[in-house]
């Protein structure tokens, strides 16, 4: 690929300016294809390179990361210059997140200068790419945008924010290669109702401690809710103490326009960030979970189960199925415990611990009888539920697999562990909860091979 480097201050900087040691290093290339982590590949003199805020297609000035004399088999990078455009490229509408050359660089939104049809086919592409790789199959996954995403121009879906204070005791973000923290007076992809609480509490001016850390809970009022400062249904919480608000916080689910679910959350642990995401994903879990057969399932598994998001309709709506739940975060448990208590779901059984660990000594209790589940539903963390897991999961004859994922690798390497012990994949789904953002969110559906 033709590509042309230059070295600036540095004396006589040789080739490629790879031995340019302490040398700052650009060069100009021609942008070929998506890769993970919303970066771009080019090349270098044969050498690959990863470009955050490129588009394929394009012609850039690329500033080279730090440290420039590795010999590793490729570099990392970022643009400085367009030189030619993608007709994707757009103006980022929060400059901040954008490249550091620009006066970016705080994160948080590396999709931020693609358009919204651009960012949907970015995930798409990515997608299909680590199935392929990764999972070995072939596949082409359309992304869809979550609803009221495009109306607000893929703002405002954050209901979870995560600052620390800067040395002006400022909300702020750390700029990427340096100690540089940037003070904030807002936040684009917040929902409407956390710039809420953030105005009301005057956040933006609000004199912390330097280091402080800072998380602001929203959750998104439903059809009939009181506002959220009326009702005190937020958190603001300084190093894990509400300084505003209140612990536990009460979310809402409406599944289908009628069922309608009721969570108790903790205000530090982990829910859905986007304002629709919950009632997304459930009502795409469920659907599946209909069609695989539930109605005829005795044992259903919730993997992962965090506060109960999808065990509270599984249960509500198979009520005649024995359903286990296993999560290891103990704040989650004991927020799905009272979920389930309060909504008089009595055939579940809820248990804390590693995954694996719990599967493997299921059948030396006196749950035995749940070792055998017809559907098993998993939501695992970013870094997949990994092959042990998925051993652990074809090992019970499950003739139906719901699997969850916010990471296209890692649900593509445990596709293929799943693939090999006797499943097929049948389906996959994935939605744009996180607009801006390269992450995507997933839902393949599995079924086991006939003998």
């Amino acid at each position: 690929m033709d590509s042309t480097v230059t070295a600036s201050d540095a004396a006589g900087a040789p080739g490629n300016g790879a031995e340019a040691a302490g040398s700052r290093i650009e060069a100009e290339a021609e942008i070929e294809r998506y890769a993970d982590q919303g970066r771009c590949v080019a090349h270098i003199d044969g050498r690959v390179v990863f470009v955050r805020f490129a588009l394929p297609g394009e012609r850039v000035r690329i500033l080279i990361d730090e440290p420039h004399n590795r010999k590793d088999r490729f570099w990392t990078g970022e643009v400085i210059e367009v030189i030619t455009a993608s007709p994707d490229r757009v103006e980022p509408v929060w400059p901040l997140a954008g490249p550091l050359a620009w006066g970016g660089g705080v994160g948080g939104a590396d999709l931020v200068h693609v358009s919204r049809q651009g960012q949907l086919a970015w995930k798409q592409a990515v997608i299909s790419e680590q199935m392929k790789r990764l999972g070995h199959i072939d596949i082409s996954v359309p992304v869809h945008p979550t609803p009221g995403d495009e109306e607000a121009g893929g703002l405002h879906w954050r209901t979870r924010l995560d600052l620390v204070a800067d040395g002006n005791g400022r909300l702020s973000m750390r700029r990427r290669e340096s100690h540089t923290r940037v003070a904030l007076d807002g936040m684009p992809l917040a929902s409407q109702q956390l710039c809420s609480i953030a105005e009301h509490h005057g956040l933006w001016s609000h004199p912390f401690d330097l280091d402080d850390h800072i998380r602001i809970s929203a959750p998104e009022p439903r059809p009939g809710d009181p506002g959220l400062i009326e009702s005190g249904n937020y958190a603001v919480l300084v190093n894990g103490e509400v300084l505003y608000g209140r612990r536990e916080l009460t979310e809402r689910v409406i599944l289908n326009n009628r069922a309608d679910f009721t969570y108790h959350v903790d205000a530090g642990g982990f829910w859905q960030m986007h304002r629709m995401a919950p009632a997304v994903l459930a009502g795409t879990a469920m659907k599946e979970m209909a069609d695989t057969g539930a109605d005829k399932a005795r044992v259903i598994w919730d993997l992962y189960s965090g506060s109960g998001l999808f065990t509270l309709p599984i249960a509500a709506l198979y009520p005649h199925a024995e359903i286990l739940s296993v999560e290891g975060a103990p704040a989650a448990v004991r927020s799905a415990r009272r979920n389930l208590k309060e909504a008089g779901a009595d055939n579940v059984t809820v248990l804390e611990g590693d995954v694996v660990k719990v599967l493997r000594s299921l059948g030396n209790t006196a749950r035995s009888r749940l070792t055998h589940p017809d559907i098993i539903l998993l939501d695992p963390p970013r870094s997949g539920a990994g092959r042990r897991a998925c051993e652990q999961i074809s090992k019970t004859g499950a003739h139906s697999i719901i699997y969850i994922s916010c990471n296209p690798a890692s649900l593509a390497r445990d596709t293929a562990y799943l693939l090999d012990s006797g499943y097929t994949l049948g389906s996959i789904y994935a939605h744009d909860i996180y607009p801006m953002t390269h992450h995507v969110e997933t839902v393949a559906v599995l079924s086991r091979l006939r003998d």
